[in-house]
């Protein structure tokens, strides 16, 4: 069986294009190497959290709490770091412990007390985000001490140089080749729907298109920044989990339909409890980047990240019912959310209406995913 392209396929890239020479028009430096090159870090931090939030999406849950979550996760790095002068990778190995029980302590109120997901983030977000602003004592607290770089500063200042870039570049296309090559295989072998071979070719184009356009132009600043990197590797981890393990079978088995899922032997409880804690270690790192892009840990760090996140799974195709989404409509859901909040921020857009025209995208995208859900 083969698959065809429709015109629903290429809506997210459509609506990026859109996003893209609006801005472009209204402020030409919205193309400029330098504010691509920002453009992408904030797409990492924002894509980093949403891959996270899909996956307790998929089983059917929310997370109202990550954005407090974030801030608390860079805060307690820059405290022990600036106020006790610990080394920043113990800091920051305290940091991530620290989410992965928290996370996990919440999955496992949600499952094994059934108690709404919903219920307990929010609880969760109220906590950490007071715990966070005692944390910082409500002050401002520098990602560094003594005025020394260190780990956790250069997750958001270090850069590969052009070279190290075009090479990271080729790397990342032929591993993906080769990955859709052998998958490509598989599902023919087992008599599954795959895209034609002409689809097949012209995906791999436009992707090697994009990487290529990517890197020339991030090289003509500084080269690829780090967090895209980190973006990189957390990608490749949940599209491994989600399409290539029985655990993200299960996510999928218990989003489609939980009853179902607990007959046929799924561990449900198990899995979600895992769905959880795998988002607190996501958490934690996205906690970093963001306060190290941010230079301090202050008060407003991570504040509405959680609806970012949300949106940006729900935009890529996510169904907040569960049992649908994938690794890459969520990053280019987040590349819609980080490309809108980038060029309002050139074009000084007051915070009042970024506000509005966030509040009005992810109802849009809720919208859209019930109209889909009928279909």
């Amino acid at each position: 069986m083969k698959t065809k392209l429709t015109l629903r396929d290429f809506s997210l890239l459509l609506s990026l294009l859109a996003i893209g020479s609006f801005f472009t028009l209204a402020a030409p430096q919205f193309l400029s190497s330098r504010n691509l090159s920002m453009l992408a870090v904030e797409l990492a931090i924002t894509a980093t959290l949403a891959l996270g939030m899909l996956l307790v999406i998929l089983p059917g849950h929310i997370d109202l709490s990550v954005g407090s979550g974030v801030g608390l996760m860079g805060g307690i790095a820059s405290v022990l770091i600036f106020n006790h002068h610990w080394p920043a990778g113990a800091a920051i190995a305290v940091s991530m412990a620290a989410a992965l029980l928290l996370w996990m302590a919440m999955g496992s109120l949600i499952v094994r007390q059934r108690i709404p997901a919903f219920i307990i983030t929010l609880g969760g977000l109220l906590i950490f985000k007071g715990t966070f602003w005692l944390v910082i004592g409500s002050r401002t607290i520098p990602v560094v001490a003594g005025g020394q770089s260190n780990l956790y500063s250069l997750l958001t200042t270090f850069y590969f140089p052009p070279v190290a870039s075009a090479v990271l570049v080729a790397l990342v296309f032929a591993g993906l080749a080769g990955l859709s090559r052998r998958a490509r295989r598989r599902r023919s072998a087992l008599g599954f729907a795959v895209d034609d071979a002409e689809v097949a070719f012209l995906k791999l184009f436009l992707t090697a298109q994009g990487l290529l356009l990517f890197v020339l132009t991030v090289n003509q600043f500084r080269g690829i920044p780090l967090p895209v990197v980190i973006l990189g590797c957390v990608a490749l981890v949940i599209q491994v989990i989600t399409r290539h393990t029985p655990f993200g079978r299960h996510l999928y088995a218990i989003g489609g339909n939980e009853e179902a899922a607990f007959v046929s032997g799924v561990p449900v409880q198990r899995t979600v409890i895992g769905a959880f804690t795998l988002l607190g270690g996501i958490v934690a790192v996205t906690g970093l980047m963001q306060t190290a892009y941010a230079g301090a840990s202050t008060t407003t760090v991570g504040d509405s990240m959680e609806l970012d996140a949300i949106a940006a799974c729900v935009i890529g195709g996510t169904s907040l019912r569960g049992g649908r989404g994938t690794v890459l409509g969520v990053i280019f859901g987040a590349l819609i959310m980080a490309s809108l909040l980038n060029g309002m921020t050139l074009l000084a857009v007051a915070p009042e209406l970024k506000f509005i025209v966030r509040g009005v995208v992810l109802t849009l995208a809720v919208w859209m995913d019930v109209k889909l859900a009928k279909r």
